[in-house]
């Protein structure tokens, strides 16, 4: 039976393929078929940090900066910026041509609206918000940023190239309260995003936007050139790691972003396929409370639960290919610049016994921990399973509920109390890029029900987050960074689980798949 389920999802994937009309017109190397990391159901990258929100945001919006593959910040929708002498003023001419999908031209309307939508969101947008006087628009081509002290994070802010993202988009959709999804999908981007053959769970359709005005540079990560090579983009949603790895065999598909490790050896030595790495600075495992709701809105229950914490299982469980994964106990990765070690009881060796009296001293009730497990997510669905055997060992009750990662992203949207709806912890993985500073992890938005999922409340983050934005001083920053890290690990926002790598699985007539940040973007590949 078994059998005849993979076989039959594999034709599906085959079907879906030959279904569209389009491609009977369309040559074989102007149709690029991808199989993105998780199913595709939410479609606001505002509103979510979700991995595949994003990449699919990067397929039809654009941003005014982008991070090149030294990670410097260059213009992109930007043709030309000033600063004033007293660093207070920033102005902002937009490049000419630039259109949105429905026709109609970006103005710097759009620019101020969106860029609003996304700060009420994002953290770094938050903390430059804390900078900004005003916005000013004195024509449909020039934006103004007033600030009200000299402002150091303003181009890393508006060019950060990982979730949250500030996209452009239309006034009208940007005017979308953040805690609410927008309705329309409309961009100014390479690709364009085709609701009318969106089919939730197999399918997502772009095609090649006539209109877009590249950059003349060439491309490089996320910023540059975005040469288009296809007509057409389909991300077909195949969940089981084996029918990925048979449709990629067959020549199905072209790409899959992430692959199950297990087959990691084997992809390397399949004729016709090839494994490329175009996230090299790699990913963090972690878990993230909920500080709203017992038994983690108390700081000592998150300490025990930390120190039940045992990279190595993780690492070993989920990953199991010694090359590809790394221990390291620091909240930004090891071998960044902020990288730190001094953690203090955090050891990143599971000590139940420890633990188990922690949880006594914290006089822990016996109140379930309600903790989510994405089954259809192969690149992180087993690290629930070693959390629950950890957990348990420290003397945590555990209730464990399976669910697909697009029911566990609504879930802990939810603010309700475990038993009515809510949770109690998750785990997941962050690219390096959006770890790396602190005023782009999300776990350290801390401030409250505005904050991040799980939504702790610490005004201790949010000074030192201020600090560190309005210091210069590399010496300084690097201080104040670690600063950062030794109160979240007091007040346990979230679990550094370990560091890896999570290669690609692409034919081997592709070529031009750009490294970037994490991001599988789809400029600049041919298909030969």
């Amino acid at each position: 039976m078994k059998r005849r389920i993979l076989l039959a999802a594999a034709a599906s994937v085959l079907s879906l393929s030959l279904s569209a009309p389009v491609l009977a017109q369309t040559p074989a190397n102007k149709v690029f078929r991808f199989v993105p990391h998780a199913n595709l159901t939410v479609l606001d990258p505002i509103w979510t940090t979700a991995y595949v929100t994003r990449n699919h945001a990067y397929m039809i919006y654009d941003t005014l900066f982008s991070e090149d593959a030294k990670g410097a910040i260059k213009p992109q929708m930007v043709d030309s910026y000033q600063v004033s002498k007293d660093e207070l003023t920033w102005t902002f001419k937009l490049r000419a041509g630039l259109e949105f999908h429905d026709g109609k031209p970006v103005t710097s309307t759009d620019v101020v609206a969106s860029l609003k939508r996304w700060a009420s969101r994002d953290a770094m947008g938050g903390i430059l918000t804390t900078f900004i006087t005003s916005y000013e628009t004195p024509d449909e081509k020039t934006f103004k940023i007033v600030l009200n002290q000299p402002c150091g994070i303003m181009l890393d802010s508006l060019g950060k190239a990982s979730s949250n993202v500030p996209f452009i988009m239309p006034a009208r959709i940007a005017a979308t309260p953040g805690t609410e999804q927008i309705k329309e999908h409309i961009g100014s981007g390479p690709f364009m995003f085709k609701a009318d053959e969106f089919k939730p769970g197999s399918l997502v359709v772009y095609t090649r936007n006539p209109k877009y005005k590249s950059r003349t540079e060439a491309p490089s990560a996320v910023a540059g050139g975005r040469p288009v090579n296809f007509d057409r983009v389909e991300w077909v949603i195949i969940r089981d790691p084996q029918t990925q790895f048979n449709a990629l065999k067959a020549g199905e598909v072209d790409m899959v972003e992430q692959p199950s490790f297990e087959q990691y050896e084997t992809l390397k030595k399949t004729e016709g396929i090839k494994v490329e790495d175009f996230s090299p600075a790699g990913l963090q495992f972690i878990m993230r409370f909920n500080h709203l709701h017992a038994p983690f809105n108390n700081p000592k229950i998150r300490q025990a639960a930390l120190v039940a914490m045992g990279q190595k299982d993780y690492i070993n469980t989920q990953v199991g290919v010694p090359e590809l994964g790394r221990l390291c106990r620091s909240m930004y990765p090891c071998g960044t610049a902020y990288g730190d070690e001094d953690t203090g009881y955090f050891t990143g060796v599971a000590n139940p016994v420890k633990a188990k009296q922690m949880l006594q001293e914290a006089g822990y009730d016996g109140t379930p921990v309600l903790l989510m497990r994405p089954t259809d997510l192969a690149s992180i669905a087993k690290l629930p399973l070693v959390a629950k055997q950890q957990l348990e060992a420290a003397g945590f009750k555990v209730d464990f509920q399976q669910m697909d990662w697009a029911t566990l992203l609504a879930r802990r949207a939810k603010k309700d109390a475990p038993a009515n709806g809510g949770w109690s912890a998750f785990l997941t993985a962050w690219t390096a890029g959006d770890i790396s500073n602190p005023l782009t992890i999300q776990m350290f938005n801390a401030k409250g029900q505005n904050g991040w999922f799980g939504w702790q409340d610490e005004p201790r983050l949010e000074y030192l987050k201020n600090r560190f934005a309005r210091t210069v001083d590399p010496k300084e920053k690097k201080k104040i960074a670690s600063e950062i890290q030794r109160v979240a690990f007091e007040t346990a926002t979230h679990a550094p689980l370990g560091q890896y790598q999570s290669p690609t699985a692409m034919r081997s007539n592709i070529s031009g798949v750009l490294q970037t940040p994490g991001i599988p973007v789809m400029w600049n590949i041919q298909k030969k």
